[in-house]
């Protein structure tokens, strides 16, 4: 899972059936400091998060084939899976 920022809506006209009725996300990930880490990209919108919201992404394909229950052959791979409202550290 990774810690990411919402960046903005994705459409496609052409895509595979399973993304049909499915809101895409271009998301950016994070470091523990809240800074840009890595590059971005897609993921499927599974709890209603907006533009800049901070939200947790589920990477792994099996995890996301097990919550949308759709078979083995799903090629979805990210699923934004929870906002986060807020962040605590130690320090």
């Amino acid at each position: 899972m990774k810690c990411c920022r919402v960046v903005g809506p994705m459409w496609a006209t052409v895509k595979h059936p399973a993304f049909a009725g499915r809101t895409l996300f271009v998301v950016q990930p994070l470091d523990e400091h809240g800074m840009d880490a890595g590059t971005s990209f897609v993921a499927i919108d599974n709890v209603q998060a907006g533009v800049g919201d901070k939200v947790i992404v589920l990477t792994e394909g099996n995890g996301v084939r097990q919550i949308l229950k759709m078979g083995d052959q799903v090629p979805i791979r990210s699923m934004i899976v929870g906002i986060v409202d807020h962040v605590e550290t130690g320090s």
